[in-house]
Order: C-alpha cells, then sequence, then structure tokens
C-alpha cells in the first residue's frame, strides 16, 4: 500500500492557486497507481506540518509540484515536514522514518528530463507548422536573487533543446534576473519565435505579467523588427509547461525512482485507522455534528449538510456526490468569499454531499482537512503541540520576521484571525477538555498556529496591517 502526496505552494488569497496540484492528484487517483493520493500546501489546507497525518499507509512519497529547485524544495518543505534535511535533494531524494511513516522526498518535478520532452509539445502546440530552419524558441523562467539553482533547470533546458536541432535558435529568459524577457529582440535573430513558459501553472505571470511586459496582443503577436522598417518577427506564445497532461507521467517516474521505492509498500498507519474506526463507529450510533455539519450514515451511504440545514427537505439543497464537489463547494463562503482555513465559521449553507462510504473519508477530508486524526490524537491526550515561540523560531526568508512580534501583537492578530475558527488554539494554552468525539461539535484542536497568522503577524511586525482592503500574501 502507497500513499503519494503532491506538494503545492497554495494561497492565502486566491482559490485557484491550487488548480494545478487538484488536476494532478485527480488525474492521478483516476490512475490507480497509487492507493491513496492526497495534497498538501505551503498556504492552504492541509499544511506541511498536518499533511503526514493525513495519509492513511506507512509508506508514503513525497513529490513537491514546483517547477525548479530553490528556497521551498530545499528549505521550506523539508523543514515544515520534518526531515531533517536542507539544502540541495539528491538525484534519488531524502528518505525518512517520521511518526512510523517511511517517507521518501523528491526532487521537484520540473527538474525531471522529461520536461525538454513537453517543452517540445507545447511548442508544437503553440504553432502546428514550426520548421526548425526559421524558428527561435525562448524558454521563459521566472528567476530570483534568493537561490541560485532556481534558474539552473531553465538554463540546462534550454541547452538540451539547442542540442537537440529543433530549433534554430534557443534562449533563455527570466522575469525577474537577467537576460530579461523584455530585451529578447536585442537577441533573437529568427522571424518565427515560440515562447514557452517554464512555469507550473497559469495565473498572474502567464495571463498578465508576461503578455504586458513584452507586449503580446494573443496566442500569436507581429512585432516589428527592431531597427528595420517592413521587417517583421512572429511570436507563438504557448500555454505553461506545469499544465500540461504529460507532467502527470513525469509524478509517476519520480515515484518509482524515489530512494528505496520498492513494489510491497507499506500497512495502514494504526493511529489513521484507529481515528477513522472510531468515526464509524460514532455514525454508527446515530447522527455525528462535526463543526458545522452534520453527518449521517443511511444505507451503505453517507450524507453530510450544514448543520443549520437539518430539517430541510433535500429538494431545496443542491447535491453533490462526489469528493471533488465537495471540495469545491467548500471553498467559497456565501458571499464567493475564498476560505483559506477550512474551520473558519463562514461555511456555506444549501447544499448536501451524499456519498459512498469508500468516498465519505476523501470528502471529510476535503471539507476539514486533518480534523479527524488530530482531534482524535487530542480525545487520547496524544496531541502535540507546536507553542508559538517555537513556531516563529523555525521561520525563515520573509517570515523570520515573525520572530520579532510581541505577545500583544500576536495577541492582536489571533484575536482577529483565530476568533472567527471553530478551533481551540492549545498552542496559545487554551484547554480543550473534549471533542467532537465526545459529543462536543466545536471541540476541535488547533495544534500550531496556521500559516495565515504567521503571514497577518509578519505584516503586523512590518506596520503594514490594516492599510490594504486585505491581506497581502
Amino acid at each position: 500500500m502507497r500513499s503519494l502526496v503532491l506538494i503545492g505552494h497554495g494561497s492565502h488569497l486566491n482559490p485557484e492557486s491550487a488548480a494545478a496540484v487538484y488536476a494532478y492528484a485527480d488525474l492521478l487517483r483516476s490512475h490507480g497507481l497509487f492507493d491513496e493520493v492526497v495534497e498538501g500546501y505551503w498556504k492552504e489546507e492541509p499544511s506541511l506540518r498536518q499533511v503526514l497525518r493525513t495519509v492513511r499507509y506507512t509508506d508514503v512519497t513525497v513529490i513537491p509540484m514546483f517547477i525548479s529547485e530553490g528556497y521551498f524544495t530545499e528549505t521550506v518543505i523539508p523543514r515544515e515536514l520534518g526531515l531533517g534535511h536542507q539544502g540541495p535533494v539528491p538525484p534519488s531524494g531524502v528518505a525518512r522514518v517520521i511518526g512510523g511513516r517511511t517517507v521518501r522526498y523528491t526532487l521537484p518535478y520540473g527538474v525531471h528530463p522529461r520536461m525538454s520532452e513537453v517543452i517540445v509539445a507545447r511548442a508544437h502546440e503553440a504553432y502546428p507548422d514550426l520548421n526548425a530552419e526559421d524558428t527561435a524558441l525562448i524558454v521563459l523562467g521566472h528567476g530570483t536573487t534568493r537561490n541560485e539553482n532556481s534558474n539552473k533547470i531553465v538554463y540546462q533546458n534550454a541547452e538540451r533543446m539547442r542540442q537537440s536541432g529543433k530549433f534554430a535558435e534557443v534562449h533563455a529568459f527570466f522575469l525577474d534576473e537577467e537576460p530579461k524577457i523584455t530585451g529578447w529582440q536585442q537577441h533573437v535573430k529568427a522571424k518565427n519565435i515560440v515562447l514557452v513558459p517554464f512555469f507550473a501553472s497559469e495565473g498572474w505571470h502567464t495571463l498578465e505579467t508576461i503578455p504586458e511586459d513584452i507586449g503580446l496582443t494573443g496566442e500569436v503577436t507581429v512585432f516589428e523588427r527592431l531597427g528595420t522598417e517592413g521587417q517583421t518577427q512572429t511570436m507563438y506564445y504557448s500555454k505553461p509547461v506545469g499544465t500540461h497532461p504529460a507532467i502527470a507521467e513525469v509524478i509517476v517516474q519520480l515515484a518509482e525512482e524515489a530512494h528505496g521505492a520498492s513494489d510491497r509498500g507499506g500497512d495502514l498507519e494504526r493511529g489513521h485507522q484507529d481515528a477513522w474506526n472510531a468515526v464509524w463507529q460514532r455514525l454508527s450510533a446515530g447522527p455525528l455534528r462535526i463543526g458545522e455539519v452534520l453527518l449521517r450514515s443511511m444505507s451503505g451511504m453517507v450524507e453530510i449538510r450544514h448543520a443549520l440545514d437539518e430539517g430541510k427537505a433535500n429538494e431545496g439543497l443542491k447535491t453533490v456526490v462526489t469528493p471533488e464537489g465537495v471540495r469545491d463547494q467548500v471553498r467559497l463562503d456565501e458571499g464567493g468569499e475564498y476560505r483559506p482555513v477550512h474551520t473558519l465559521r463562514n461555511l456555506a449553507r444549501g447544499w448536501r454531499a451524499v456519498l459512498s462510504e469508500q468516498d465519505f473519508p476523501r470528502a471529510l477530508h476535503f471539507l476539514y482537512p486533518a480534523v479527524v486524526e488530530e482531534s482524535y490524537a487530542q480525545h487520547h491526550h496524544a496531541l502535540r503541540c507546536t507553542p508559538w515561540a517555537a513556531t516563529a523560531r523555525r521561520q525563515t526568508g520573509i517570515y523570520a520576521k515573525v520572530q520579532k512580534a510581541t505577545p500583544q501583537q500576536v495577541e492582536t492578530v489571533a484575536s482577529e484571525i483565530c476568533g472567527g475558527c471553530l478551533k481551540t488554539r492549545l498552542w496559545a494554552d487554551e484547554p480543550l477538555h473534549q471533542t467532537f468525539f465526545d459529543g462536543v461539535p466545536g471541540g476541535i484542536p488547533c495544534a500550531e498556529a496556521c500559516t495565515l497568522l504567521v503571514a497577518e503577524v509578519r505584516e503586523e511586525v512590518s506596520g503594514k496591517r490594516g492599510q490594504k482592503s486585505g491581506p497581502s500574501h
């Protein structure tokens, strides 16, 4: 039995930021190559600190859904997962035993050699009549001065393409470092150019920044050649490499190449199994309230609905029948605002989910990530909590600033952020003597300050909080 965990960046602001990771997780589930596929995020839930608690099996492969090596893949993700590793990840990955699970952490998918094939595929999609004699390829990366490895893979792919002879010219450009894409015409001589963004997903950069920076008017843009009259260059703009269907094959290959990977796999993780057995036992005794929802077992199916919709006719509620339907339903509140923290007291009403017993655990995971596992551990006095001081000390990069926060600043922010959350702040020494397993619907533990709170405390320390209409992260 094997669990696959896909790690994305996520966002506290943009509900679409996780779309690519969701899509690949759904695709890999449909292939049935892994017994379980779970997603985890830096800035969404389940968080990197929670995600390993949510997997069912003791054999876990973790793949960073990032386009290049860098700060997040070498520092943030290993640190938050508790891998005890910092710095470049070897080609075979890193293997550790964490909480009884064998965890294999791989390189990000974007550095796999097969990404060159994806670049070529994107180029031909954008320009089907591509001719190697008169067409240049631009591989466009983001670039950063924080980690020299982040641009390495862009140069490597450009060199592979150059050696392949499939293009008249091949160039590597970047958004945030030299050589910048804004100066492309000073370097590219070919009549036709295919621009392939080496980005993980469709988003702000690919839809707005890149087109605006270089004056693209659509999928095909004609430019006047510099220093000439009447001569032109035609640029074909492709979709980002990270959204190509072939990425799923790259992910599978990475998992197979992971250090110590075996066909035998692992076993059911006992703590996880015990937690879910307890949920089923409670459901067999009658309806179960967790947070804002009511769960009811009925003839081999499980219904989930908002507790305030109890007794409302089914015909008056929107019905979803898949875990993915639940996931999409609960990401926004009734006003259409994004819910980056799933236990905020703003779950929309007016819907019900009717799920098979097989699908129910994943649906509840999408609704309240890690709540079952952490509440069960708290119920048995086994949940380890991380005080704010320890969370703050662990932060690096732009978030290291939270180490300077005073207790009053932390409490000021927490009173607003945490005040609207169902969870009890164990990390701040708030007592929680009963959980939903004891019949207390709101008895949900918070073992550690979430990344939304960390980000808002940073804004408070910087003196920027409240200056904008919303958080700047």
